[in-house]
């Protein structure tokens, strides 16, 4: 990792710990953000960071060229890797969530949603979902870089906006995220097991 990537990954987990402080605080203080015009723009952002709109806006983002499509299959690797942490973190930490324990109260638009398969909210797992992207995108797609980081922090920032998440899970989860894309990324470029696979399915 390149000394920016450290020092990023330094002040990222700095800042876990200082939120780790303030969540209570900052979750109410968020919360008097909402509005009728927000609610249904972060509404939006919900459905489109769901897993499935991911892996198909994703991956029919890289079938575009060719060229690119033998990153497909470490970009999936990226997101159910992410899946399994998340899942693994969430039954072990098992923190409740904000409205969960009537710090906010949730929007009735997501009364209707479930939370039983992913009833804990350490980490956001959208959050993971939405960053383990990062490193790929950046590298094959440089100019679409700040625009989907722009989309992770919406993201993010949506998660807490309901109040389903504390501040300290969305950036948890964002690094968590970043790290696992950024592994699987390196391990593609070592040993372009992607491209291999790729290559043996479709290019017989």
């Amino acid at each position: 990792m390149k000394k920016k990537g450290i020092i990023f990954v330094i002040i990222t987990i700095a800042a876990i710990f200082v939120s780790l402080y303030f969540d209570n605080a900052l979750i109410k203080d968020i919360s008097f953000l909402r509005n009728a015009i927000l609610d249904e723009f972060f509404l939006g952002i919900t459905f489109a960071s769901s897993e499935i709109m991911f892996s198909f806006i994703l991956t029919s983002l890289f079938l575009w060229s060719e060229r690119k499509r033998k990153w497909i299959l470490p970009l999936w690797a990226s997101l159910a890797i992410s899946v399994i942490v998340a899942f693994i973190l969430k039954i072990t930490v098992q923190r409740p969530r904000p409205f969960q324990m009537g710090i906010v109260p949730l929007l009735p638009a997501l009364r209707e949603v479930g939370f039983s398969t992913w009833n804990f909210s350490f980490p956001s797992f959208e959050s993971m979902i939405a960053f383990c992207a990062v490193p790929i995108l950046s590298k094959e797609f440089p100019r679409l870089k700040k625009f989907w980081i722009i989309f992770a922090v919406l993201v993010a920032f949506s998660r807490v906006y309901f109040g389903v998440h504390f501040v300290s899970d969305v950036i948890s989860g964002g690094l968590i995220g970043y790290i696992i894309g950024l592994l699987v990324m390196n391990i593609e470029k070592e040993n372009r097991w992607g491209e291999k696979v790729y290559n043996k399915i479709f290019r017989k």
